[in-house]
């Protein structure tokens, strides 16, 4: 369902109608398409402190140029140096004279360190960040966003950078991600990074799932389409549109792991867990019923699939484990216990399981976590919550399955080895929860 109010502001009554009113002005955002795959405009590299990060080859390959206009499509301040409060002041003395001056649906990204359990001026210093960060997120407006990137090594991010410098983050906003040090394998071909590798999705018959299943397509992936035996014609028609496969599955089958490592003999790459359900009841109203069927689906499916697929050896070496969260599962939601236990519940998998994955088999594990996207299940939502769930959010809009999708793709790049146990939130930054 289209987006009256967002199309209304971005008449000359309707700015001049919000703006007297005091009512959310939200900016059509920049997202990417193959006519436009960049920001317009240039990069400005600022510096608060003395940093080690070798960063200008990385932010070239980026794909923006140095800014020369005064009106940079994004600046990136490398904080990373930082050591105690004082030095908090040449955070501000950097960004303060430029904030205003960046473009519409810009980019700032701010560079921080791990937090050093031997100093904790360090930590309190680089903690103020994360802070800063999200404040500065919610105030920026005009479409911008402001994440946070934890790193040690700036080579290792390189995808990360290239990711949140890009109009692919336009729904991803006062995130904090942390990117360890080991240094990225290169894709050979840039432009189609998943080439040669196979990607399975879960529920990708329809909405979220279907737009994975094509971003990672356009990545280069061999795409297999698993949904519901009911849903099969749609997923054949999803599979064949992609040239992918398609695979007729209940995924919440004792046995659903065996059997794709039977349908899938040469392995995975990717595994993205897409699927997911909503029985939604206030907890004095719902039923046992509702409440196993969500999770079932939603985490005892992924738990028993994702162990099944490591032990077997289904996932290969460098493979990457995608999982869906939610907002929900972060902050709550009235009418969901069921269904927030249940996204809570895959950012307890993605933490645990991602540090020995990782070591045991060579496998990334992380989370997207989307709060209101736009599709056929939020449409049907009542007006004042749809619109409530729309404009609660630091970019006063809801989001795209194609913001979730490009995450998605980010998180199974060959060079994000070095992105592991995180949960990013798709959801323009959502005012409910961290």
């Amino acid at each position: 369902m289209a987006d009256r109010y967002l199309t209304f502001t971005g008449t000359a009554p309707g700015r001049f109608l919000t703006r007297r009113l005091g009512l959310p002005q939200p900016a059509e955002l920049r997202r990417w398409s193959a006519e436009r795959p960049g920001l317009d405009g240039g990069l400005l590299h600022l510096t608060a402190g003395k940093s080690d990060l070798d960063l200008p080859p990385v932010l070239a390959r980026a794909g923006l140029g140095e800014d020369e206009t005064g009106r940079p499509a994004a600046v990136v301040v490398d904080a990373s140096g930082i050591r105690d409060v004082e030095g908090l002041a040449e955070v501000h003395a950097a960004l303060h004279p430029v904030v205003r001056s960046v473009a519409a649906s810009g980019r700032i990204v701010v560079l921080g360190a791990p937090l050093d359990p031997a100093d904790h001026h360090q930590a309190a210093a680089q903690q103020a960040l994360e802070g800063f960060t999200r404040s500065l997120g919610k105030e920026i407006g005009r479409g911008r966003t402001v994440n946070l990137v934890r790193l040690t090594n700036a080579r290792a991010a390189e995808s990360t950078l290239a990711f949140l410098l890009s109009p692919k983050s336009a729904y991803v906003s006062g995130q904090v991600i942390e990117v360890g040090g080991h240094d990225p394998v290169v894709p050979d071909d840039p432009d189609r990074p998943l080439a040669g590798r196979t990607a399975l999705v879960t529920g990708a018959a329809r909405g979220i799932g279907e737009a994975v299943a094509e971003t990672l397509a356009r990545d280069g992936a061999q795409v297999v389409v698993l949904d519901v035996p009911g849903a099969e014609q749609d997923a054949r028609r999803v599979a064949d549109r992609l040239g992918g496969t398609a695979l007729p599955l209940d995924i919440t089958a004792p046995d659903a792991g065996a059997r794709i490592a039977e349908a899938l003999p040469d392995g995975i790459d990717v595994l993205v867990h897409n699927a997911g359900i909503t029985r939604d009841r206030r907890l004095v109203n719902m039923s046992a019923e509702r409440w196993i069927q969500v999770l079932e689906v939603n985490l005892a499916s992924v738990l028993r699939t994702t162990d099944a697929l490591l032990s077997s050896g289904s996932l290969k070496q460098g493979g990457r484990i995608v999982a869906t969260a939610s907002i929900a599962g972060i902050a709550g939601n009235a009418g969901q216990t069921n269904y927030g236990a249940s996204k809570a519940g895959v950012t307890g998998l993605v933490r645990c399981l991602a540090p020995r994955a990782l070591a045991e088999h060579g496998v990334t594990v992380n989370a997207v976590a989307p709060g209101f996207i736009e599709t056929k299940m939020t449409a049907a939502v009542p007006l004042f919550i749809r619109e409530a769930g729309r404009r609660m959010n630091s970019l006063a809009q809801g989001g795209l399955p194609a913001d979730v999708a490009e995450t998605t793709a980010w998180l199974a790049h060959p060079a994000s080895g070095a992105v592991n146990g995180q949960v990013v939130r798709v959801c323009g930054q959502s005012l409910l929860g961290a």
